[in-house]
């Protein structure tokens, strides 16, 4: 629904309603399931968002929530495509991060992790920015959730670290 809206009143209402939503959900203590989406490119850097409404000085991962009965890597390969026109390649799930947020709720991120190729673009609604960056040269506003899904990824693949792709 919110897709109809002109971009610029879409993210009005996405920086207006994220508050109202959080609080609710603390209120409810629900747990919120999402993905977030670790896609490296053929030189294997990694694909950064920046989002318009949600931590807008981060660099976060792609992702977003998951439908009832949806599967994390269709997911991950949904929120890819929408966010940052990416395909998804190769989509594993590696693990989950669960955290107690601020306010009450439950925030469990599934972690995925594939290829994607091309040039990614913002979508200009939910997304303001999206690059590839290496791994040893991650900007300093990268979020922590990105780091702790680097590692759990690492742990899930036995990856040793700086030799991720």
């Amino acid at each position: 629904m919110l897709s109809r809206l002109p971009p610029g009143l879409h993210r009005l209402v996405l920086r207006i309603g994220q508050p109202v939503r959080l609080r609710l959900w603390g209120l409810m203590r629900r747990e919120v399931r999402g993905c977030g989406v670790l896609a490296f490119d053929a030189e294997g850097r990694l694909l950064l968002v920046r989002h318009s409404y949600h931590e807008p000085d981060r660099w976060l991962l792609p992702g977003g929530g998951l439908a009832r009965g949806e599967d994390a890597v269709a997911t991950a390969a949904r929120e890819l495509r929408e966010e940052t026109g990416c395909l998804l390649a190769g989509g594993t799930w590696c693990g989950a991060d669960l955290r107690i947020m601020p306010g009450g709720w439950t925030n469990r991120v599934e972690i995925v992790t594939g290829q994607t190729a091309g040039a990614p673009r913002a979508d200009g609604r939910e997304i303001a920015e999206a690059a590839f960056f290496a791994l040893d040269a991650l900007p300093p506003e990268t979020g922590s959730v990105v780091h702790v899904a680097l590692a759990i990824r690492r742990e899930a693949h036995a990856v040793p670290p700086g030799s991720e792709r």
